[in-house]
């Protein structure tokens, strides 16, 4: 008959099997998120530079003699929401496979 707890088991890292041989061996527990900040992302700098370029953009393209302004402010707005969108949707699938936890 052993002493152990067996709710201290239970706490500890879980069981991982090595194919060498066939005892369990405790994994080391993650202590990080399986993602990046949405800040410190190549998305983040690309949807910044995107929405940059789109109001530049607009602004620069005006009315001349023989045309009208055809990139007015409306049309420049909805190019930065649907770039948001995008960008929502991609941080969405970036972190849908990843587990929050605050375990110390």
């Amino acid at each position: 008959m052993t002493t152990d707890n067996p709710t201290a088991a239970r706490r500890s890292a879980p069981a991982s099997y090595t194919e060498v041989d066939a005892h369990a061996t405790h994994a080391p527990v993650r202590r990080s998120t399986e993602t990046k900040a949405a800040f410190k992302t190549t998305e983040f700098i690309v949807y910044v530079v995107a929405v940059v370029g789109v109001l530049v953009a607009s602004f620069l393209v005006s009315t001349t003699d023989a045309h009208e302004d055809y990139f007015r402010s409306d049309r420049a707005w909805f190019y930065i929401v649907l770039l948001s969108i995008g960008y929502m949707v991609s941080r969405g699938l970036a972190k849908s496979g990843s587990r929050h936890r605050d375990e110390a």
